[in-house]
């Protein structure tokens, strides 16, 4: 039997901002806070969940960056960050409508302003 790990805290995902300003600001308005800020570096929270967004900027790896975010309401994000979307200009930020995925889930998808895919999943199970 192989030894055991010593025990993690807590895990967080680096997310490159293409621009930093601009995606701290995305991701504020649709619903994350901004617990830390500094020197390139933010640490975003929602639902006691955190990444680092970072103040660095590779087409390739931005554009096929994912965070899958588990919902309540696929439904209420799509209409959340569109009506976002049509107040303010976040540069090549979209939102497409919920879609049934395979494994279970309606998913809204949400490219944020340096291409990163968001994923605001509502899973069988949460659906009203």
């Amino acid at each position: 039997m192989p030894p055991s790990a010593p025990t993690a805290r807590d895990i967080k995902h680096f997310v490159p901002a293409k621009d930093f300003a601009l995606s701290c600001d995305f991701y504020e308005a649709i619903g994350w806070k901004i617990a830390w800020r500094g020197g390139g570096l933010a640490v975003l929270e929602l639902a006691d969940c955190r990444f680092y967004l970072q103040d660095f900027y590779v087409k390739d790896w931005a554009e096929n960056s994912m965070l899958h975010v588990a919902v309540d309401d696929a439904q209420a994000w799509y209409d959340h960050v569109r009506e976002i979307l049509a107040e303010r200009s976040f540069d090549g930020a979209r939102v497409s409508p919920p879609k049934h995925e395979d494994y279970g889930a309606e998913v809204t998808y949400v490219w944020d302003p340096a291409g990163v895919l968001l994923h605001f999943a509502q899973f069988e199970e949460t659906k009203s």
